[in-house]
């Protein structure tokens, strides 16, 4: 993956990871099941020159046991649509809406999922794609709702805002862990929760969540505001500049 860090961030990266030692070393016997971890960066900015970016997850364990990282950006509602034939003609022919489909998702892991957790510990955690538990709006169950629920997180993927795969947790020693989270140019905006999870005799035995801003700044963040507070004005305003731009780009053939 893309490092996208300076020689000070790689330093500043190599300082938490001392902190984090000297934390897990100073503390002594601690309970079976504790786990320290933190991000290099807290806030993803997105600027008008954004080309995605990469945050840094580092920490501790305090013993013997795999690691596993989920990212989840904010919950929102999709629709996704199947297409049909009608007189010849492909068209959007069905639809299914989703009420809690994240944003973002990507999951990391020390090892193979299979591996490192069971099925039911997965499924209860939620950790993996095909335990994401989409539920359709109205509430309905069965192959349709699968069927349609597959297709969504498909199509996401496509778009790089689910990950097709697992991403790499790699261990510095017996304690130290890190893994390197990649977010796409279109990553959207919001709370994110990174939830890092301790996993022993293939269950869940600690875990911590830590947040992650992304948000726009600068004056895309501002035309961003102005166009959600005031949708009609910035709907117009949009209008009257594409009037306008055509307008002088006819000019120069007005007197030919």
């Amino acid at each position: 993956m893309k490092r996208a860090f300076s020689g000070r961030g790689r330093y500043r990266q190599g300082f938490a990871a001392l902190f984090f030692l000297g934390l897990a070393l100073a503390a002594g016997p601690v309970r079976g099941d504790a786990i320290v971890a933190d991000l290099s960066n807290h806030l993803i900015a997105i600027t008008g020159g954004f080309t995605g970016a990469s945050v840094v997850l580092f920490g501790a364990r305090d013993g013997p046991g795999d690691i596993i990282a989920v990212v989840k950006g904010p919950e929102r509602e999709m629709t996704v649509w199947r297409k049909g034939k009608i007189a010849g003609i492909w068209v959007n022919a069905e639809s299914m809406t989703f009420a809690n489909v994240p944003s973002f998702y990507a999951v990391a892991a020390s090892r193979p999922l299979d591996e490192a957790v069971l099925p039911d510990t997965a499924a209860l955690y939620r950790i993996g794609t095909a335990n994401l538990k989409l539920e359709s709006k109205p509430a309905m169950t069965g192959e349709r709702v699968k069927r349609f629920a597959q297709a969504l997180i498909e199509e996401q993927q496509s778009v790089g805002l689910i990950a097709t795969e697992i991403g790499k947790i790699s261990f510095l020693g017996e304690r130290l862990f890190r893994a390197t989270i990649t977010f796409p140019t279109n990553v959207p905006t919001g709370t994110y929760l990174v939830q890092v999870f301790l996993a022993r005799d293939r269950d869940i035995v600690g875990g911590q969540t830590t947040p992650l801003i992304v948000s726009k700044v600068g004056i895309d963040a501002e035309v961003s505001d102005f166009a959600t507070r005031e949708s009609a004005a910035y709907g117009a305003i949009a209008v009257l500049t594409a009037v306008v731009a055509g307008w002088l780009a006819s000019l120069p053939f007005r007197g030919a």
